[in-house]
C-alpha cells in the first residue's frame, strides 16, 4: 500500500534500492543533490544534473520532460552521504512558475514495482525550483521525507540555500538550465571549462532572480541558522529574525554545521604579551582537509524488524559535544515534522468528513430513503480509520524519540545538561568555550513529557530577554507579581552562572545593572562569590558608568578589527567576552542610556559584548515604537512554562520550560565556588 505523504511527513523505506518517479504538469528537469548529515553538499560535485548525470549510487535523466524515472542505490552512495534530495526545476522557455501548472507528483517505488511512498507538491505559486523530497539516513536506516520547499529565485536560489554559492554554483545553474527546446545539452564543458551557452532567445538563469534570492514558500523550512524559537529551539547559529508566527512566537534556530558563531573573544595572549582577540569559534579552528570525527554506529536492534537502539552522539561533528548538539537538533526536527504530519492527517480527515457529510445531506432522495444515515456512518468510520493510522505512526515515532532522549540526556555535557544532572557534581575546569548553552526545554502537547533541550549557540549572536511582565503570557498572569519578578531574576542569574561555569577561567566578565537594587536577593550568590567584574551598578550614575565602559570597549574593538590590529588595544580593555545583565529596564535609564543600550544590543554581539535583560515591556511603553527594534533583536524567554516559541518549518507553538536549579539544591553555590577557585588559580 502506498503511503501518501503530506509536507514534512516521513516514512521508513523497506529497501535501499528504490526508483524515483516524477510526473509534472509541464516539462521539468529532475536533479539530485547529496549532502552530509546536516544536509549540506560537499561541493559542486554533489549535484547530479544533465551535464554531469552520474553520482555514486544514482544517475539522473539527461532530458527535460513531464515524466521521469531514475534509480537510487542507497547502499552505493557512500558513508559520507546522509541525504539525497530530489530537485525539480522549470527550464527556460517553458512555464515560469509551478503555480501555473498542475502540481508535481513524486513517488519512491520498488524498481519496476509498487510505490512505497508518494507526495504531491501542492501550494506552489511563483516558485520555479523546488526540493520535492529527500531520502535520509537515520540511525542506520533510510527514510523518505516530503519536503516541498520552493524557490521563486529558481535553481540559483536553491543552490545558494544549500550552501553552494559563487562562480562554481553559477556554472552549475547554467549547466543545468542550458538546454535546447528539444532537451539536448548545448554545453561545451562542465563548470570550470568553456562557458555554457543558452538556447536562442532564452534568458540567463540569473535574470529570474535579481538581487537576493527569495525565501522558500511557507510553510516550508526557512534556512535556519537553524536550536529549539527566538531561540531551532536552537539557536544553533545566527538565529533567524523573529517572525510573526502563531501566537507571535519567536523562531528557533539551526544545526551546528550551518554557520560558525561570530564574536568569540579569545583569551589573553602569551604571558607578558599584549591581549589578542580571536573571533573564530574554538571548534572551527580546523583545516579544511581535516575530516570530522566519525559518529558511533547505531546499536543492534532489540528485535528483528525493530529500529536500532539509539546511541548518544549518533551524528556527525568535530567532537562529541558537536555530535550531541547535532543529535539534539535532529530530535527537535524529527519531533516537529512527525507532529506536523499527524496534525495534517487529522485536518485532512476532518475536512474530508465535512465534504462527505455535506454531499450526503445535500441529496433529498438520500435523506428521505434513509441512506444518508449509512453514508454518515461510513464517512465517520473513514475519518476515524485515517486518524487511527496517523496516530499509530505518531506513536511509533514518539516512542523512538523518547528512547533516544533517554539515552542522550545523561550523556550531555554541563553546557547542555539540566541543573539536576549528575554531571554538574563532577565538573573540571573547561579548556575552551562551549559550542552551545541550554536555556530550557521544549515540548509539544501530543507528548508533553518528551522534552527536547533548547540550545543556543555560543557566543550568543542575539541577546536574551527574560520577560517578567504579567501580560506576556497566560501562565504569567496567574502568578503574583513579586514571585514572577523573582523567578525571572533567578532565571537570569542561573544563565549567568552557567555561562561562567562552562567558560575557561577569566574568559567571561559579567556586569550587572540593578538601578533600584530590586534584584539584590537573586544576585547575592554572584556577589558573595566575587565573580562579577564590578559590584552591581545602582542608580542613574551607575547605569551611565557601566554603559559608557562597555560602549567604549565595543568602539575600540571595532576600530582595532577594521585596522587589522586587534593586538594594539589599550591595556585597560578586557579581551574576555562581556555579559551585561540588566534588571528592571528602563528604571534608572535616561534617553542617552537607552540609546547606548540599543547600540550594545545591535553592535555588541559581533565584538563579544552580550546582553541579558530582565524587563517588562509594558514598563517601557512610554518610549513608544522607539524600542520596538530592541525587543525584536532579543530572544524572548519566559520564567514560567509558556508556548511562545515556534520552529522554522511548520510554526508549531512549542511550550518552553525554563531550566532552573532544583529547589533546595546547592548546585548553583557549588558551581560558583569552583568558578571563584578557578579564577584565583588562573591569576597566580
Amino acid at each position: 500500500m502506498t503511503a501518501e505523504l503530506v509536507r514534512g511527513q516521513n516514512h521508513p523505506l523497506s529497501r535501499n534500492r528504490v526508483e524515483i518517479r516524477v510526473s509534472a504538469g509541464a516539462a521539468v528537469l529532475a536533479l539530485a543533490v547529496t549532502g552530509d548529515e546536516t544536509g549540506r553538499p560537499a561541493g559542486p560535485g554533489a549535484l547530479a544534473h544533465p551535464g554531469a548525470r552520474v553520482l555514486p549510487g544514482l544517475e539522473v535523466p539527461d532530458r527535460v520532460g513531464d515524466r521521469h524515472r531514475f534509480t537510487v542505490d542507497l547502499d552505493a552512495v557512500g558513508e559520507a552521504v546522509h541525504r539525497v534530495r530530489v530537485l525539480l526545476v522549470l527550464p527556460p522557455g517553458g512555464p515560469a512558475r509551478f503555480g501555473a501548472v498542475a502540481a508535481p507528483h513524486v513517488a519512491v517505488a520498488e524498481p519496476e514495482g509498487a510505490e512505497l511512498a508518494a507526495y504531491t507538491v501542492t501550494g506552489l505559486d511563483s516558485e520555479s525550483a523546488l526540493v520535492a523530497l529527500e531520502l535520509y539516513r537515520r540511525q542506520g536506516a533510510w527514510k523518505v521525507r516530503a519536503v516541498g520547499q520552493g524557490y521563486a529565485g529558481g535553481l540559483g536560489a536553491l543552490l545558494a540555500d544549500a550552501g553552494l554559492a559563487g562562480p562554481a554554483a553559477e556554472g552549475l545553474t547554467a549547466a543545468a538550465l542550458g538546454l535546447t527546446a528539444s532537451g539536448d545539452i548545448t554545453l561545451a564543458a562542465l563548470p570550470g571549462g568553456a562557458a555554457p551557452t543558452l538556447p536562442h532567445g532564452a534568458r540567463s538563469p540569473y535574470d529570474a532572480a535579481p538581487g537576493a534570492p527569495e525565501g522558500p514558500a511557507a510553510p516550508a523550512p526557512q534556512p535556519p541558522d537553524p536550536f529549539p524559537a527566538t531561540a531551532a529551539p536552537y539557536a544553533g547559529t545566527p538565529g533567524p529574525t523573529p517572525s510573526a508566527g502563531p501566537s507571535s512566537a519567536d523562531t528557533v534556530g539551526g544545526p551546528a554545521g550551518a554557520t560558525t558563531g561570530a564574536g568569540a573573544v579569545g583569551a589573553a595572549g602569551a604571558a607578558g604579551g599584549p591581549p589578542t582577540i580571536d573571533y573564530a569559534h574554538p571548534r572551527r579552528r580546523r583545516t579544511s582537509a581535516e575530516a570530522p570525527e566519525p559518529a558511533p554506529r547505531p546499536g543492534p536492534a532489540a528485535d528483528p524488524g525493530q529500529p536500532p537502539r539509539p546511541v548518544a552522539g549518533d551524528a556527525s561533528g568535530w567532537s562529541m559535544d558537536e555530535r550531541l548538539y547535532n543529535q539534539v537538533w535532529g530530535m527537535f526536527e524529527d519531533l516537529a515534522r512527525t507532529v506536523a504530519a499527524y496534525r495534517g492527517a487529522v485536518d485532512f480527515a476532518d475536512s474530508r468528513l465535512d465534504r462527505e457529510l455535506d454531499a450526503a445531506l445535500s441529496d433529498p432522495a438520500a435523506r428521505l430513503g434513509g441512506s444518508a444515515n449509512a453514508a454518515r456512518d461510513t464517512a465517520r468510520a473513514r475519518r476515524d480509520d485515517l486518524v487511527a493510522q496517523a496516530r499509530a505512526v505518531l506513536d511509533r515515532d514518539l516512542a523512538q524519540l523518547t528512547a533516544e532522549a533517554e539515552v542522550v540526556e545523561p550523556a550531555l555535557p554541563p553546557a547542555y545538561a539540566r541543573w539536576s544532572a549528575p554531571v554538574w557534581h563532577g565538573r573540571s575546569t573547561p579548556a575552551e568555550a562551549p559550542l552551545a548553552l541550554r536555556l530550557g526545554d521544549l515540548s509539544l502537547p501530543e507528548r508533553p513529557e518528551l522534552r527536547i533541550p533548547m540550545l543556543m549557540r555560543v557566543p550568543l549572536e542575539r541577546g536574551l530577554w527574560i520577560d517578567n511582565g504579567r501580560t506576556g503570557s497566560e501562565a504569567a498572569m496567574t502568578m503574583d507579581t513579586d514571585r514572577l519578578r523573582r523567578a525571572a531574576m533567578d532565571m537570569a542569574v542561573a544563565h549567568a552562572v552557567r555561562l561562567l561555569a562552562v567558560h575557561p577561567a577569566d574568559a567571561l566578565s559579567v556586569h550587572v545593572i540593578d538601578a533600584a537594587g530590586a534584584g539584590a536577593a537573586s544576585l547575592a550568590p554572584l556577589v558573595r562569590a566575587g565573580v562579577l567584574a564590578a559590584p552591581p551598578a545602582a542608580g542613574a550614575e551607575g547605569v551611565t558608568r557601566t554603559l559608557e565602559r562597555l560602549t567604549r570597549r565595543v568602539d575600540l574593538v571595532q576600530m582595532a578589527l577594521r585596522a587589522g590590529a586587534p593586538e594594539d588595544l589599550p591595556p585597560d580593555v578586557d579581551p574576555a567576552e562581556q555579559l551585561l545583565v540588566v534588571h528592571d529596564f528602563p528604571h534608572g535609564f535616561d534617553d542617552r542610556s537607552v540609546t547606548r543600550l540599543r547600540y550594545l544590543a545591535d553592535e555588541g554581539p559581533a565584538v563579544g559584548v552580550h546582553l541579558l535583560m530582565v524587563a517588562d515591556r509594558d514598563e517601557a511603553s512610554a518610549y513608544g515604537p522607539l524600542l520596538d527594534p530592541l525587543w525584536r533583536s532579543l530572544m524572548r524567554l519566559s520564567p514560567v512554562p509558556d508556548h511562545h516559541l515556534a520552529d522554522p518549518w511548520v510554526q508549531h507553538a512549542w511550550t518552553f520550560e525554563p531550566d532552573l536549579p532544583p529547589h533546595g539544591s546547592r548546585v548553583l553555590e557549588q558551581a560558583l565556588e569552583r568558578i571563584a577557585q578557578d579564577r584565583r588559580s588562573a591569576r597566580r
